[in-house]
């Protein structure tokens, strides 16, 4: 009923005035209550949201294949909707999709029953920098599958992009793929690239538009397909290729800023908010390579 295989060069199995008339302070403003919610993506592949962020999971007759836990309360709440929804299962199984802390904090709550499941890179990031979740028993570098009463995920390391372990997680049966942060759907990059690694990025874009699937979930943000892949990527090579030009003419970061024209990316999102700050990472990134003739 319950199996795993792990491939790749490494693996390591251990066994997220009413105030003035009472002369009282006015009371703080409620805290808004966090959106949290389920959806069915097809079969029993599922999507779990709590505010802006999302992380997927299966139901199997055997148990729960889980994802990012995203934070401690946010993995409280789905565990018990899980209980609620399928009394009988348990989390077997917990893939990270990379080390960072918003997206996979909270593990702990359900390490009592899965088994964590990350890229290698991403346990050395977790213990190094002391993530608040539970560290990852199984690790390897490039494949993996895990099956569990029937249903299978294949997990692959494509390469460095948005950090140095991101995984996609891809369900052959219902051709679905969870990938975080590195692919958004209709929305430029994250900032000014933190954590990068901009032509590795690229090509593990390519890598993704080879496997066989017809849904993409990101992390954050609505569901899209395999052409919102080549989309981002045609944006990244876009954008590197302008900022690339005006750092080999020695234009300033400021010269370069007005000279970039992202302007047919103006309906996606956060193109108002981060826009410019890809031009910034951008810049920095190339900038550590390359120099004008002077």
């Amino acid at each position: 009923m319950r199996h795993l295989i792990v491939a790749g060069f490494a693996a390591f199995a251990l066994m997220l005035c009413a105030a003035a008339q009472a002369q009282t302070p006015a009371a703080a403003p409620a805290a808004q209550a966090p959106v949290r919610e389920i959806t069915k993506i097809a079969g029993e592949v599922y999507r779990f949201r709590n505010n802006g962020h999302y992380s997927v999971f299966a139901v199997t007759p055997a148990g729960i294949i889980a994802t990012d836990p995203i934070n401690a309360e946010a993995a409280t709440w789905l565990k018990d909707e899980m209980k609620k929804r399928w009394p009988d299962k348990a989390i077997k199984f917990v893939v990270y999709s990379h080390d960072h802390a918003d997206h996979i904090s909270g593990g702990e709550v359900w390490a009592d029953t899965a088994t964590v499941i990350a890229q290698d890179n991403a346990k050395v990031a977790i213990i190094g920098e002391k993530r608040p979740t539970a560290v990852p028993q199984i690790t390897f570098s490039d494949r993996a599958t895990i099956e569990l009463g029937g249903t299978v995920v294949e997990l692959s390391y494509v390469g460095r992009n948005h950090s140095n372990n991101s995984l996609v997680m891809r369900f052959p049966k219902e051709k679905i793929a969870f990938a975080v942060d590195f692919i958004p759907v209709k929305g430029v990059a994250f900032r000014d690239f933190p954590d990068a690694y901009l032509d590795e990025w690229i090509e593990s874009l390519r890598r993704v538009e080879a496997m066989d699937f017809d849904i993409l979930a990101p992390g954050h943000g609505p569901l899209g397909t395999k052409a919102d892949v080549t989309a981002f990527r045609n944006y990244l090579e876009d954008l590197r290729a302008q900022v690339l030009a005006a750092a080999r003419a020695g234009k300033t970061l400021e010269e370069t800023k007005k000279l970039v024209d992202l302007s047919k990316y103006k309906d996606w999102s956060g193109y108002e908010q981060m826009s410019q700050l890809n031009i910034e990472g951008v810049y920095r990134l190339v900038q550590a390579t390359r120099r004008p003739n002077q």
